[in-house]
């Protein structure tokens, strides 16, 4: 049997069944609602609160997005036939050193209205310019450079196969009678994705998802030789027709009460609106939106504040506003988050075909009732003599938003959070306390990072050096960077008492040129440039 052919001849359009086949032990399928593990954990999640996620693929240029206005000139003179005018830049409340595009003036309104946090600079440690890796990279959490060691979960798939224990058998039940994440696509990606089963069902149309039969109902199991892989899909479709059944009854059991533009976006985030209303406990979404790869004809030569990116722009900022209010007049604003990525930046300086290329570290934005108004960290740090190699170095790794999205919104405590994301990432502050009963004792960082120390000498260094930094106290870390945006050495990594500390650097085998030194003490970050002669 090809199992390839056998399931595209007999899947629906409409559906894509929730599960990856190829590597999955079907030995799994034996958990039930009555099985010790279920009975033990229970399966009633710890609150009601949704995530929806925005996937903006290709790779955005985050400067084009949040523009440095404290570091223009820099800006401008690295990318002069791209750079949006200084003068069109929309300003935010509370801040002279950031603006936004043009064509976001709904984002502008939703950040001063307190419904947008921003955070500078999210990226990883070696990024992988691959659009194909690097997604996987945001997907799973893992940026493991070694192929047989690198997980093959979603971050969010996860979290929901310790929420949900025993899924899909023991699903729907009474506690749970809805999908557990559902992703608007025509295909699974791998951020719902659990130790063996896809914890999410992938819809394109909610109205036509339930209009089939069990496809695999007929063929008999010891008839054909993958009789294990026959039963499940069998036990996987039974249970999408189920899903399937669902969704179309809340689907039509609401409507959308604001005004979403004509976008594919903007439909993407009805349909979610149009499921939450509907009264699905359904927790996770993720919609997808793309045409970020601006090589090219990223803007009007004629005016750079128009063009593909700043159509991207407007269509992002509009459809979150329309939902964001479609969420305000159905009174679930308190219950739903959103919050977007994309798999890398664009380089800072641009190139002659009125484009960017692929880069390394750019913002991520939160949006709804709960986020922490600001910009979290500083303008990215852009030299006056700036190289095509030149990208801008991470300030947040995106794994500390990952914590602070489980930890502040789904409530979920040590030591699971350590073991959802594969190591230690500290929270931040863009999420206020109140949803998980924490306290709302974190305020924005610029100024406790600028109290910081973070030094090395002498500068410029060729073999021997020291670097000095101080911490506040807990996890800290010392990298440094190169160029191209990838950590090259770690001088520090651990539990450190407050104070104040020196390491000391001898024959570091680097080559000559421009690096950073990243400093990171709990939700506390700073970057500052170096040198390496000879």
């Amino acid at each position: 049997m090809n199992r390839r052919n056998f399931l595209r001849n007999t899947v629906p359009a409409a559906v894509t069944l929730p599960a990856f086949l190829n590597g999955f032990s079907f030995t799994a399928m034996g958990a039930t609602s009555d099985s010790p593990l279920a009975r033990l954990m229970g399966t009633a999640a710890s609150n009601d609160h949704v995530l929806v996620l925005i996937q903006m693929a290709g790779g955005n240029d985050g400067l084009n997005m949040v523009i440095p206005l404290d570091m223009y000139a820099n800006y401008y003179n690295a990318r002069p036939n791209v750079a949006i005018q200084q003068s069109r830049v929309l300003r935010l409340d509370g801040t002279d050193k950031s603006g936004i595009h043009p064509a976001m003036t709904d984002l502008q309104n939703l950040y001063n209205d307190g419904k947008v946090s921003m955070v500078q600079s999210v990226g990883y440690e070696n990024q992988n310019f691959s659009h194909f890796r690097s997604t996987d990279i945001w997907m799973s959490g893992d940026s493991s450079t070694n192929r047989l060691t690198r997980v093959k979960t979603g971050w969010l798939g996860r979290y929901l196969d310790t929420e949900y224990p025993g899924y899909p058998d023991a699903y729907p039940n009474a506690d749970m009678p809805d999908p557990l994440a559902i992703q608007i696509s025509s295909v699974p990606t791998v951020v719902a994705q659990g130790p063996v089963f896809s914890m999410g069902l992938s819809i394109t149309d909610p109205e036509k998802i339930y209009t089939f039969a069990n496809p695999f109902s007929d063929y008999p199991l010891n008839s054909v030789p993958a009789n294990k892989e026959l039963r499940y899909l069998r036990v996987i479709s039974e249970k999408t027709k189920i899903y399937s059944d669902i969704i179309r009854a809340a689907y039509r059991r609401a409507n959308n009460m604001a005004t979403y533009p004509d976008s594919g976006l903007a439909h993407q985030l009805q349909i979610v609106a149009r499921l939450i209303k509907g009264g699905l406990k359904t927790r996770v979404y993720t919609v997808t939106v793309g045409g970020f790869d601006t090589h090219k004809k990223q803007v009007n030569a004629s005016d750079t504040s128009t063009g593909n990116h700043a159509k991207l722009m407007k269509d992002l900022s509009a459809s979150i506003n329309a939902f964001q209010k479609d969420m305000e007049l159905m009174q679930l604003d308190e219950r739903v988050m959103g919050m977007t990525f994309s798999e890398f930046g664009r380089r800072i300086k641009s190139n002659a075909s009125l484009g960017t290329d692929h880069g390394a570290a750019a913002p991520m934005l939160l949006f709804g009732k709960h986020v922490k108004k600001g910009i979290l960290g500083k303008s990215p740090d852009i030299p006056a003599d700036i190289q095509v190699v030149n990208n801008v170095p991470f300030q947040y790794d995106f794994r500390s938003v990952y914590a602070t999205v489980l930890e502040r919104w789904f409530c979920v405590k040590q030591p699971l959070l350590d073991q959802l994301l594969l190591k230690n990432y500290q929270s931040l502050p863009l999420i206020k306390g109140g949803p998980c009963g924490l306290p709302d004792d974190i305020d924005n960082t610029n100024n406790q990072s600028d109290s910081l120390i973070l030094k090395m000498w002498p500068m410029p260094y060729s073999l021997n050096a020291t670097v000095q930094f101080s911490t506040k106290g807990g996890h800290t870390q010392i990298q440094q960077i190169n160029a191209l945006g990838q950590v090259v050495r770690v001088l520090a990594d651990g539990d450190y008492a407050a104070g104040t500390y020196n390491v000391d650097v001898y024959g570091d085998g680097l080559a000559t040129g421009a690096y950073f030194l990243r400093l990171q003490n709990g939700a506390l970050q700073k970057v500052i440039n170096i040198l390496k002669i000879q």
